[in-house]
């Protein structure tokens, strides 16, 4: 019964409109039947979370091929998760229809579809489609002199060498070896960011802490003195909104690290911190089981302390008037990313985006989060931190893992399946300007996942493993970052991936940018990504996809939007391979010479037809 009913969610013929709605919008829905039957009655069968299912019935209207299509719409009047599917009542029996279950929405709740109700309208945001780029900045440039004042500090001088990855006497990382990146050097470095088509900047943090990465905030109020002063950062967010590139900052507020001036462990600080006394005005900011040594850690690492986002005090030294968010924002920053977001409650994720765009309505929020982002796992059910007010956008990881999966095996029919569920679960706002990760400072690089590293046992073998096939590797990151580049979302680069580095996880994944030795082949193939993007931004900033081969080792898609096309063909088959193509001639935008109908195997092609492309204008040299 189910093979003869034809729905897809993301097909717009079957629903209107594709992916999220907003509260009042009429969701029209359509069910055809492929062959001409006649079930006596048709329903739609809709269930809100925590909620009892309605049964609403289906208008039936018989086509001139008389194939039966029923058909109904429907406006929902209060946001949150909703899940659907139809049931047929025949002369026989009933039978239901749902999602498949490559394309389920939530486990346990059968083959139903989800739609996701917001009460946000649509709004494109500043960063649709832009390239962002991920800096750590102590080892991206070193920019003027170097300030070496922490007495437990390791200075390094030796530029590109291994980061320490040997524990301390107590078994710790300690994470305390400097190489002298700060924010003088990136702003030296913003002609390179521009060129390579960088539109933001997404800084790892930069407020003053203990270690060189900086996810154990010491004061959020003050830049580390590791990086330079607040009128670098200034310097810094002036020479980059004059390139039309925006510093998007790290908010880790989920936890703040031990010695900081707000948990005081080690006397570090002249405040009473939550960790030296229960009268501390910082006691109530932090999760105790039994004072004082006894307390929640992010991750059970007890230099981080998690952070109680409920505390009216917290809530408001963070996104009050006068709070951090507010503080840094006036001075012009273009946008947070939330660490950590899944442990921050959804008052506090709105609190802190509401903050952000009362200073900058241009201020995009996104959160880091590992999983859907619109049905989280909780032992209440499932939770959405991207609607309601909430998030702009987050980390979207069900892209990478299906990315580097398709590139390493092929398996195109997963890649194209976990796009349509993003693409049907998430309000369009949020799709659009998704950040597209492919690595970054929690993973091992690129290059280093693609490629062939030997024999790799320990963290010895890691600090010294070389990718061996280094052309083939090439072939792959090429083909992961073209759809990393023109699949739905905002593409995020990790630094130094561009050019080719190496690195297992943390911290070999977090070495200093060489400068003087990159692939430069591999600088030249982003800086043609970017300009793809930058020449076709309407397309790439809100256009819609549509899958058109994607099995077989080939993900063949379009994006569109309004008379606009572009055609992406990534080629992981095992031989040659011939698009299918609208009448015409097209050009290759990668390479701005025809299109010749053939992609080889791990190739990639991004191609207009000829009439619409817009060539770069060359000018000839007077004599």
């Amino acid at each position: 019964m189910n093979k003869t009913v034809h729905f897809f969610p993301n097909c717009c013929k079957c629903k209107s409109p594709i992916g999220a709605a907003t509260v009042g919008e009429p969701v029209s829905l359509t069910l055809k039947f492929n062959r001409p039957q006649n079930p006596s009655e048709v329903y739609l069968v809709l269930t809100k979370q925590n909620e009892d299912a309605v049964r609403y019935p289906m208008n039936l209207v018989k086509d001139e091929d008389g194939e039966y299509t029923y058909s109904l719409t429907v406006k929902i009047t209060t946001s949150g998760l909703y899940f659907y599917h139809f049931d047929i009542q025949n002369e026989e029996q009933c039978y239901r229809v749902g999602s498949d279950v490559d394309l389920h929405a939530l486990l346990g709740k059968g083959s139903d579809w989800q739609l996701t109700v917001t009460e946000d309208a649509y709004a494109p945001t500043a960063l649709d489609g832009g390239v962002m780029y991920e800096i750590m900045p102590d080892r991206f440039f070193i920019g003027g002199e170097r300030n070496k004042t922490k007495p437990y500090a390791t200075y390094r001088d030796d530029w590109g060498g291994v980061p320490e990855y040997k524990p301390s006497a107590d078994g710790k990382i300690e994470n305390v070896d400097f190489f002298g990146g700060n924010l003088k050097g990136i702003a030296k470095k913003l002609t390179y960011l521009k060129n390579l088509g960088v539109t933001a900047i997404y800084l790892m943090p930069i407020f003053e802490a203990h270690s060189n990465h900086k996810y154990d905030p010491g004061n959020y109020m003050r830049v580390d003195s590791d990086f330079g002063t607040i009128d670098d950062l200034k310097d810094l967010i002036k020479k980059a909104d004059r390139r039309g590139i925006k510093i998007i900052l790290d908010g880790v507020f989920s936890h703040t690290g031990d010695d900081s001036i707000y948990f005081n462990k080690y006397g570090s600080y002249e405040s009473v911190g939550a960790y030296g006394s229960v009268k501390s005005p910082y006691y109530n900011w932090y999760k105790f089981r039994e004072w004082n040594n006894n307390y929640e850690c992010r991750d059970n690492i007890d230099i981080m302390p998690a952070t109680n986002d409920t505390d009216a005090m917290f809530d408001e030294f963070i996104t009050g008037q006068e709070g951090v968010i507010r503080y840094w924002t006036r001075m012009g920053v273009g946008g947070w990313r939330l660490d950590v977001c899944e442990q921050l409650s959804d008052k506090f994720i709105s609190h802190c985006a509401r903050a952000a765009k009362h200073e900058n309505e241009d201020a995009v929020v996104y959160g880091e989060v590992f999983m859907d982002a619109t049905n989280l796992s909780t032992p209440f059910g499932p939770r959405s931190v991207i609607s309601d007010g909430k998030l702009d956008g987050v980390t979207n990881y069900p892209f990478k893992e299906d990315i580097l999966n398709f590139v390493r095996c092929g398996d195109s029919n997963r890649l194209n399946n976990t796009v349509a569920v993003v693409l049907n679960n998430y309000p369009k706002h949020a799709v659009d300007c998704m950040m597209n990760v492919l690595g970054n400072h929690d993973t091992a690089r690129l290059m280093t996942v693609l490629g062939d590293n030997g024999e790799v046992y320990n963290k010895d073998d890691k600090a010294a493993a070389k990718v061996q096939n280094r052309n083939e590797a090439t072939k792959l990151v090429k083909m992961a970052s073209a759809l990393q580049y023109t699949l739905p979302g905002v593409p995020c680069v990790y630094y130094g991936d561009e050019a080719g580095m190496e690195g297992f996880d943390d911290p070999f994944n977090r070495k200093c940018y060489p400068w003087g030795n990159v692939d430069t082949d591999l600088i030249k193939w982003y800086k043609k990504l970017g300009a793809v993007r930058h020449n076709e931004h309407e397309v790439f900033a809100h256009g819609r996809y549509c899958g058109i081969d994607t099995e077989g080792g080939v993900m063949f898609f379009k994006r569109k939007a309004e008379d606009d096309v572009v055609y992406v063909i990534v080629n992981n088959s095992g031989s040659a391979y011939c698009p299918k193509l609208p009448e015409g001639e097209y050009t290759d935008l990668l390479t701005y010479t025809p299109f010749k109908g053939k992609v080889a195997d791990k190739g990639v092609a991004i191609v207009k037809l000829t009439s619409k492309t817009k060539f770069p204008v060359k000018r000839s040299r007077k004599k």
